[in-house]
């Protein structure tokens, strides 16, 4: 037998990092040097001398820590992290409880026109946010929106949607509408790959199908729970398009009222890219935090179970 060609068997093995390559060139591009200018940003800020006037009087200088002081003193973005918070609260329990709710009744024995049904629901993810947002925000205004002519006609009273306590719930119910497709996706798929015979085993021990579902279907269904989760979390932290897709139809919709929002005005609103920088990178390690210590903990609770 010939010796293997050195040549040939070094390609073999370098083959799988020239599949990589793209992908890492990619991950380079457009994720890890726009995070580390951003860091650089926030660590500089503009020095400007007398009246600003001339080729050197605005100069870049380091800044160190100052602009993130600055950042976490700031109480409008204080106050925007507390009404995503309050966002969060109402959009996360209700999306996640449609969803599971759909998974599960598409997972039943009798349902009818089953792929319709799942096609209607995850269509509404399929709408961008901006349009489903422009949508939502016509269908609020009272002078144009049916839903407040049905109701004047009957004589019963119109709500102001897009003001005070009310417009939590009409920018939550556009996160609800939109979310709640994709992640009954996600956790459909899940029941489906739940084996036969456990359901058969469950029915042969008399279960009702309430039981099965509380008992079987959505304790194994419990990574796809976790994970839809961490992805609501990520994206209520995110939240932007609809607050400010709404902003022209109502007073009560501030340029700052989300922290990404705080930050755009900042940026491109007040020409202060470098203090924009500092609010970014501090709501990227905050999301960074809370989906770490969340996958921890959800990790310890799994090993715990699973050791008893």
């Amino acid at each position: 037998m010939t010796a293997p060609d050195r040549r040939t068997s070094h390609g073999v093995r370098a083959a799988p990092y020239g599949f990589l390559l793209p992908a890492a060139l990619l991950f380079a591009l457009f994720f890890a040097l726009p995070i580390g200018y951003a860091v650089w940003l926030s660590l500089h800020k503009v020095h400007v001398s007398g009246l600003g006037l001339g080729s050197g009087a605005r100069k870049q200088v380091w800044a160190g820590l100052e602009n993130y002081t600055d950042a976490l003193g700031d109480s409008e973005l204080a106050d925007g992290a507390l009404r995503v918070l309050a966002y969060g609260c109402l959009v996360v329990p209700v999306m996640l409880g449609l969803a599971l709710l759909f998974a599960l009744l598409l997972d039943t024995e009798r349902v009818r026109f089953a792929a319709f049904t799942r096609l209607a629901i995850f269509l509404p993810y399929a709408v961008p946010g901006v349009v489903a947002a422009l949508l939502w925000g016509f269908l609020y205004l009272p002078d144009v929106s049916p839903f407040y002519y049905a109701l004047d006609q009957l004589g019963l009273p119109q709500p102001e949607l897009l003001d005070g306590g009310p417009l939590y719930l009409a920018l939550a119910n556009i996160a609800v509408w939109g979310g709640t497709g994709f992640n009954m996706i996600v956790i459909y798929t899940s029941l489906r790959a739940i084996p036969a015979e456990v359901y058969e085993a469950a029915k042969l021990d008399g279960a009702t199908p309430l039981q099965i579902a509380l008992r079987i279907k959505i304790p194994m269904v419990a990574p796809s729970l976790v994970l839809t989760f961490f992805f609501s979390i990520i994206a209520t932290l995110q939240v932007f398009s609809e607050p400010t897709t709404l902003k022209p139809l109502t007073n009560s919709v501030s340029t700052t009222w989300s922290p990404l929002m705080k930050v755009y005005r900042d940026a491109f609103g007040s020409g202060d890219i470098h203090q924009a920088a500092a609010e970014a990178v501090i709501i990227a390690l905050v999301t960074l935090v809370l989906s770490f210590g969340f996958l921890r903990a959800a990790n310890r609770r799994q090993k715990q179970e699973a050791a008893r």
